[in-house]
């Protein structure tokens, strides 16, 4: 089979030949229809996340067919069609597990980090990180909802807040993109926020009630003049713009952050204090998370938009997703 790999940290990624995988026991091998670039795949190139095994094949917005399965393999069948995020497999025993941190799990997996992930003509997967795709969903589209959608979608579905609250998603980008669209479908009083006036077109195309360009105006004074936000989701990767829009928050609002950074967020004690204001962080979900995702975003008409690239182009479409120039999914068709 044909596989795109990364032979070391910081090294190129190449498209090579490599023999058919087999699967194990508990688990399925994955003809790949379609795997999403995601941001996250700057780990594994970079050798940015502890423990990977190289050579590593990156992926983990992967969505195909079962081609074979694995002893004690008995509620999957081959032909049907799965997906596999973020959420690669744990345990189920373990401290973490209990607790339904999936993360930090003993044997908590990641595709493309732990194991071979998507950018390959097949794939193998524990039964653990399977996600029935709904038929009247394509591959291409299903891809990204399986780590953008799903951090997403997961993250304002357990935010607290209710249909009818104001919600405001910081960012445009190829997660607040499909946050918006969430947003609206939820029932929420939904504000984009974005940097430049030529994105509010788009954003209340999107399902936006207002649009708030951060270049221009003073976000959280235009929060407050419609009552303060109960959530703001944080998409963007920019520290610095989370910490602009806190004094935006309402009585017991929420700052969610799902946009990764290093820098630190800066909020004062009294910030919080005052109104009961709340920080927060949420990573993505499990595969039964995913199936929901993945429901939802076809009940709703929720969708990515994306630009594909063929198997042998990774590299080509890896270097789009990081200028920031795509719009705004990434996808390999193998």
């Amino acid at each position: 089979m044909r596989a795109v790999q990364v032979a070391k940290p910081n090294s190129p990624l190449e498209l090579v030949e490599r023999p058919m995988p087999e699967p194990g026991a508990r688990e399925v091998r994955i003809k790949v229809e379609a795997c999403g670039i995601c941001h996250s795949d700057v780990l594994p190139v970079t050798g940015s996340f502890p423990g990977i095994q190289y050579p590593i094949v990156p992926g983990h917005e992967i969505a195909g067919r079962i081609d074979a399965i694995g002893p004690g393999v008995a509620t999957w069948k081959v032909g049907q069609r799965v997906g596999v995020g973020w959420f690669g497999g744990n345990c189920g025993v373990c401290p973490s597990c209990r607790r339904g941190d999936f993360i930090h799990c003993a044997v908590g997996k990641i595709p493309g980090i732990s194991y071979d992930g998507g950018y390959a003509e097949y794939m193998i997967a524990p039964i653990e990180a399977l996600a029935s795709i709904p038929d009247d969903l394509g591959s291409v589209e299903a891809a990204p909802l399986l780590c953008a959608g799903i951090t997403t979608f997961n993250a304002l579905r357990n935010s607290g807040a209710r249909a009818g609250d104001l919600v405001a998603i910081l960012g445009i980008g190829g997660l607040g993109h499909l946050a918006v669209q969430f947003a609206r479908r939820m029932g929420f009083h939904t504000v984009a926020i974005a940097r430049g006036k030529d994105k509010e077109k788009l954003a209340l195309e999107l399902g936006a009630h207002r649009y708030i360009d951060s270049q221009a105006q003073d976000v959280a004074k235009e929060l407050q003049a419609l009552g303060g936000a109960k959530l703001i989701l944080a998409t963007v990767t920019n520290a610095q713009a989370m910490t602009a829009v806190i004094n935006g928050l309402g009585i017991g609002g929420k700052l969610l952050v799902v946009g990764v950074s290093r820098e630190p967020i800066e909020v004062t004690p009294i910030q919080l204090i005052n109104g009961t204001k709340q920080l927060a962080g949420w990573p993505s979900g499990t595969s039964a998370d995913s199936e929901d995702t993945l429901r939802f975003s076809v009940l709703t008409g929720v969708k990515a938009m994306i630009e594909t690239y063929p198997l042998a182009k990774a590299a080509e479409g890896y270097e789009r997703m990081l200028s920031g120039k795509a719009r705004f999914r990434v996808v390999l068709v193998p």
